[in-house]
């Protein structure tokens, strides 16, 4: 790649950030202001990351606009001005992704598109889910965890009464909130195995199995957070699910979802390298 082209894709991406900076404030606030968004901070970086780690490949590969791209680019565009006149904040932030693809498609070609797709794509994560959304989730999973939690509590000799998302202790009572739902460490869970898929040579139903592996670890590893949690609050009142320590506790189970995550990436990688034996 010329000096001159990289010179007038810089331009370009200027322009494009230039285009969609009004949206840009209100979407950092919305990562930084609810903890359900809080993966979204990193999603860029790792986004860039991918297309640093390809830099050599992307100098190499030759410059063909397609025109597909263009139409693309000018749908995303004209999505994006109806949605931000109307006040639709979701549809302009994909607009905003799509808008990028169409634009790498249009001026790079074809042959950039298939590199730089899942970088691309990948930055879908940072754009939190409406909570109209979000709420048709979050409740079935506050009513699951609530269930199952009540039932291993009970088996744990504890007397627990269970009500909606209420669990009720002879000498208090503990509520499995929204923010308890686990819909937290789904999101956050699913886009590390992404990654772990991106970075992993294996097949494609390999690591379409440890994407969908994500949410029933998560899943879990809530659970264990709502059951450990009523168990304490048994013994020591419902202080234990309210500041520093429900913090604590979170952070320790989304590691807890991690390593199971990660231990299950290790083994299909390790597998490969005994059948290579």
């Amino acid at each position: 790649m010329a000096k001159t082209d990289k010179i007038k894709i810089a331009i370009l991406l200027l322009l494009w950030a230039a285009v969609f900076c009004p949206i840009c404030p209100e979407l950092v606030h919305d990562w930084f202001g609810h903890s359900d968004n809080s993966h979204a901070i990193l999603v860029p970086f790792i986004s860039l990351f991918f297309v640093w780690q390809r830099k050599n490949e992307l100098q190499s590969t030759p410059i063909d606009g397609s025109a597909w791209g263009a139409i693309i680019l000018g749908a995303s565009l004209l999505a994006y001005i109806a949605s931000y006149g109307g006040g639709l904040a979701f549809p302009a932030r994909v607009a905003m992704v799509t808008s990028l693809f169409g634009l790498v498609w249009f001026c790079l070609g074809s042959r950039f598109v298939r590199i730089l797709a899942f970088p691309i794509a990948f930055l879908l994560f940072m754009i939190p889910v409406p909570d109209s959304l979000m709420s048709l989730v979050t409740l079935p999973l506050q009513l699951m965890a609530t269930r199952i939690s009540a039932d291993l509590i009970g088996n744990c000799s504890i007397p627990v009464y269970r009500e909606g998302n209420m669990l009720y202790f002879v000498g208090t009572q503990l509520e499995v909130a929204e923010a308890c739902s686990g819909i937290r460490s789904i999101m956050s869970l699913t886009m590390l195995s992404l990654v772990f898929c991106y970075l992993s040579r294996e097949r494609w139903w390999k690591k379409a199995f440890l994407v969908a592996a994500a949410i029933p670890i998560a899943i879990l590893a809530n659970i264990v957070r709502v059951t450990g949690t009523g168990i304490l609050a048994n013994y020591y009142g419902d202080k234990v699910a309210k500041g520093f320590l429900h913090e604590f506790s979170g952070i320790v189970i989304f590691a807890f979802g991690f390593a199971l995550l990660f231990a299950l990436f290790a083994f299909m990688n390790r597998k490969k390298a005994n059948d290579i034996r």
